[in-house]
């Protein structure tokens, strides 16, 4: 429920509007949220942050399970330069 002054919405102060703190995927609620910043806030920031999350796993994969390149393009859906891409970041 926004308040409208002539065309723009007003800027209220939390105790005067609802807000229902659902999280997202990352979070349960955005009060006990880890990040620092919310991905919402930062251009692309959701799919760096799921970019993050898959290359921690590929490292984890390759260094853990010792599975390959090729392997690990096939399971992620990925081409094997952003597998390699991923491994180099790490080293």
């Amino acid at each position: 429920m926004a308040l409208e002054v002539e065309g723009a919405e007003l800027d209220l102060p939390p105790e005067y509007c609802r807000f229902k703190d659902d999280g997202c995927e990352f979070s349960s609620s955005c009060l006990n949220c880890p990040l620092s910043k919310c991905i919402y806030d930062e251009p692309r920031g959701r799919q760096r942050q799921m970019k993050r999350l898959r290359d921690k796993e590929i490292v984890r994969l390759c260094s853990t399970e010792g599975k390959g390149v090729k392997e690990l393009a096939l399971c992620f859906g990925v081409s094997q330069r952003t597998v390699q891409r991923a491994l180099k970041r790490v080293k």
